[in-house]
């Protein structure tokens, strides 16, 4: 399974094209699938991005719950379904276009910040990444709020 980690700041072109960081694209095997799925965070201002095989992954278990003929859970999948993107980097610099009312939807205006998340790839706007820091109080809290492992 590829691990994403690191965060790098990328300006959008004039076509609306974003260079995929290359520390993303060099774990990613150079004779493998490259296509990534993007969708909108169900909770934060981001998007996510995944590669192919995650995505299917995650959606084959998603998929698993659901009772298609339960009317409130058939919505839910196709609401979970809705306003996806396969994305592939170029071979040549590893630009990707991600479709504009995607990143209207997370307030994106020139710059974005990718964020390796291990199993995915966070996309913000720039402006509101800043935001999502946690004060080291935050955190530890949180930290001693975890479950203790199994």
């Amino acid at each position: 399974m590829v691990k994403f980690i690191g965060e790098y700041t990328v300006k959008i072109d004039d076509k609306g094209r974003l260079v995929l960081p290359s520390a993303f694209k060099g774990v990613m095997s150079e004779k493998g699938d490259m296509r990534f799925v993007i969708k909108k965070d169900i909770f934060e201002d981001c998007l996510e991005m995944y590669t192919y095989s995650e995505w299917e992954r995650q959606s084959e278990e998603v998929k698993s719950r659901i009772d298609f003929f339960n009317r409130r859970q058939a919505a839910f999948w196709r609401e979970y379904m809705r306003d996806r993107a396969i994305v592939e980097p170029d071979a040549k610099i590893g630009r990707i276009s991600i479709p504009k009312k995607l990143l209207e939807s997370i307030g994106v205006e020139k710059e974005v910040v990718f964020a390796g998340n291990d199993f995915k790839i966070e996309i913000w706007a720039k402006e509101k990444y800043a935001d999502t820091l946690l004060s080291h109080e935050e955190f530890t809290e949180l930290a001693a709020s975890l479950p203790d492992s199994k």
